[in-house]
């Protein structure tokens, strides 16, 4: 009997110091069914032997490669190599700290292609759903269980406040069994979504997918607002289920090396500098003049090893406004395509009879 064709898909996986959680990462990606096409490990100059670790627990017979940096550019960087790497017609990227269930990739794939437009980029699969451009799909990120045998949910897709923060849906609540339909979201984190090669490629600058001023934290957000200026839709598939043990969490903030602390601060400055528009920098500005005030304040009052990230944006102004001419001159959504994300948890997708018909959560 022949053996099933792989899925078109390449594991992506960025590492640096993951050493312990390299061995578990890799045992999940060997169990997928079908087994995707490549794997490719980046290892940002880890200390720990990461990359030792990727080449000992290689599943066995899968194609691909370890890649050792010899400086340490971050999951932005990271993935841009890894992308180079890698051919596959869809990429998921995932955290070391992450184990998809062994039918993770291939449930985001069926849910891809409930929802592609009729003569789409999958060889012309007709939509049995609501048809839409599809460019990423995420799962139902779960923490593994406490000491009480709880089990916690760690991501169910992206979603924006008013005061330009992105979230993960669900994220720390108890698993209920809440937010249980498939939904179009506003993005998916990077420890685990599946991104469409061909959107990838349309929502790069100059051949670069992630955007390396980012380095660490909300790289996965800013790529998301690129590939909704552009018009591919993100969506969540519930029944495919990740486990994702999350090492940096808000609440272990002054456990965080101080160069990380200050990317998460001046990031956040990047991300709007980038996106957002005059219309909706006047009506968000009470919930962002807070913010900002309050990270002031924390930063002056207990964390003065961030007081860089404001140097850096000020330094590098000339460079961001010109980066932000190039998004606008790219972008393809109106004003309200975007805008509505600020408003919205996420839109639930139209059954087959009410194709056009949009619902809140």
């Amino acid at each position: 009997m022949s053996e099933p064709a792989a899925a078109p898909v390449a594991v992506l996986v960025v590492t640096h110091d993951d050493a312990g959680d390299v061995p578990g990462c890799l045992a999940a990606v060997a169990a997928l069914v079908p087994a995707p096409a490549e794997l490719v490990v980046v290892d940002c100059a880890s200390a720990d032997g990461s990359a030792e670790a990727a080449r000992r627990h290689w599943p066995p017979g899968l194609p691909g490669e370890v890649v050792a940096l010899a400086d340490n550019r971050g999951f932005a960087g990271g993935m841009n190599l890894a992308l180079d790497k890698s051919t596959a017609a869809w990429a998921l990227t995932l955290n070391a700290d992450a184990r998809p269930a062994p039918d993770y990739a291939a449930r985001l794939l069926a849910r891809a292609a409930m929802h592609d437009a009729p003569g789409g980029t999958d060889g012309g699969v007709h939509a049995i759903h609501e048809a839409l451009r599809v460019g990423a799909v995420t799962g139902r990120l779960l923490r593994p269980v406490d000491d009480h045998s709880r089990r916690s949910l760690d991501a169910c897709g992206m979603r924006l406040t008013p005061a330009w923060r992105h979230h993960d849906r669900g994220s720390g609540e108890l698993d209920r069994g809440q937010l249980a339909r498939p939904q179009r979201v506003f993005g998916g984190t990077g420890a685990a979504t599946l991104f469409r090669r061909e959107a990838l490629a349309d929502a790069a600058i100059d051949g670069e997918v992630f955007d390396p001023r980012f380095h660490s934290f909300r790289e996965d957000a800013e790529l998301c607002f690129r590939l909704r200026e552009r018009r591919w839709e993100v969506l969540y598939e519930p029944a495919a289920r990740c486990e994702h043990r999350r090492v940096n969490l808000p609440s272990r903030r002054a456990a965080m090396p101080p160069a990380v602390n200050r990317h998460s601060l001046k990031n956040r400055y990047l991300l709007r500098l980038y996106h957002q528009s005059l219309a909706n920098l006047v009506w968000t500005l009470p919930f962002t003049l807070a913010r900002d005030l309050a990270a002031l304040a924390f930063v002056l009052a207990r964390e003065r090893s961030s007081l860089p990230a404001y140097g850096w944006v000020w330094a590098h102004r000339r460079e961001l406004l010109a980066r932000r001419r190039t998004l606008r001159g790219r972008r393809l959504a109106s004003g309200w395509e975007m805008e509505r994300w600020f408003l919205r948890d996420a839109i639930d997708l139209a059954p087959p009879a009410a194709a056009h018909a949009e619902g809140d959560r």
